[in-house]
């Protein structure tokens, strides 16, 4: 009997199943600097000490998209080893930051099945928690993946797709103790514009551009104990070719939306997420973002701010999401590889 692990597979999963990830990872200072070497990311409160302690935070915590990535990688050789894809996310939310030392675990729960038409492959969701070496619940989530089926002639699971929430509600976002913008150094953030200077509707161009390399992508994947066979293996998709990690495109365009949102110190939820195309190196990925919706919070100085994160392959002045004539009308631009609905915290 073979003592390794060939992955779940589609008809492997049932409904209510509960699964304990392997492979407890603690935050290190290290993991900062790599992620501030694989993404162009300046956000003052995760980069300065100072900084993050002016805003009633010390120590500094991390970016919240390296614990949401250590958190994902955790559930991949049991939820999304043997992927096609992974096809969103929701209900996400950031329950408290997190500083080096800290140790994350995380726990799985099958919440909805359903075999595509195809007969080949189904559609996994999950809920995901991570919890801390407390036992406290640092982040959890929803996403949904679509997972190979091992034998094409097994039977089709009755069909239950969870009813998810389309926003994570404003008075449900868990604001940091402790937080604080009220003496807020705006020459040290590197931009002036507060809460009051957005608008809802408003579109912003990210500009900047990166190009994506083989050598990145698959060094913040392993970065992320991320074990997804698509991402380092050339025999496993047809066309020979290595899929990025849609987390690395998350906190590309992330750390791109520093221009312009550079007061977007925190990630408060993930909303929505959809990977609408796949990504691969050579793409030259930039991003723009639009403000969705406004909200104050009960947090000294503290706003929040709904936006819209789309990332492009390719620059897309006319910021278009999706079509409106012809036959795609309705459906994503060419072009778009991310359409990422989230709430960050701002100063007001």
């Amino acid at each position: 009997m073979s003592k390794t692990n060939p992955g779940n597979f589609f008809e492997d999963f049932s409904l209510g199943q509960v699964i304990e990830h392997a492979t407890p990872r603690t935050l290190t200072e290290g993991d900062r600097a790599a992620y501030g070497a694989l993404y162009p990311t300046r956000f003052a409160l995760p980069s300065s000490a100072e900084f993050a302690a002016g805003c009633g935070l010390s120590p500094a915590p991390v970016e919240e998209l390296i614990a949401f990535h250590i958190a994902f990688g955790k559930t991949v050789p049991d939820i999304s080893l043997n992927a096609v894809a992974n096809l969103g996310y929701a209900e996400c939310r950031f329950h408290r930051p997190l500083v080096p030392g800290d140790t994350l675990r995380t726990r799985s729960e099958v919440i909805g099945l359903k075999e595509n038409s195809n007969g080949r492959t189904g559609v996994v969701y999950v809920r995901s928690t991570a919890t801390d070496q407390r036992g406290e619940i640092a982040l959890d989530w929803c996403r949904w993946v679509m997972v190979h089926k091992r034998d094409h002639s097994s039977p089709a699971p009755e069909t239950v797709v969870p009813d998810l929430a389309p926003a994570v509600a404003a008075e449900q976002l868990v604001i940091p103790a402790g937080l604080d913008f009220g003496s807020y150094d705006f020459a040290a953030a590197g931009e002036p514009h507060t809460f009051d200077d957005y608008r809802v509707g408003e579109k912003i161009d990210h500009v900047d551009g990166v190009t994506l390399t083989d050598a990145e992508h698959m060094l913040a994947t392993r970065l992320w104990q991320n074990t997804a066979k698509v991402h380092f293996n050339t025999e496993a998709r047809t066309d020979g070719r290595r899929l990025v990690y849609g987390g690395h495109i998350i906190s590309l365009a992330r750390a791109l939306a520093f221009n312009g949102l550079a007061n977007a110190q925190l990630i408060a939820a993930i909303n929505a997420g959809a990977h609408v195309a796949p990504a691969f190196a050579g793409d030259t990925v930039y991003a723009w973002s639009e403000v969705l919706d406004k909200a104050e919070t009960a947090a000294p100085g503290v706003g929040a701010l709904r936006l819209r994160l789309v990332a492009t392959r390719g620059r897309d002045e006319t910021m278009t999401l999706r079509e409106s004539e012809g036959e795609r009308a309705g459906r994503y631009a060419e072009g778009v590889l991310l359409d990422l609905d989230h709430w960050v915290l701002v100063p007001r």
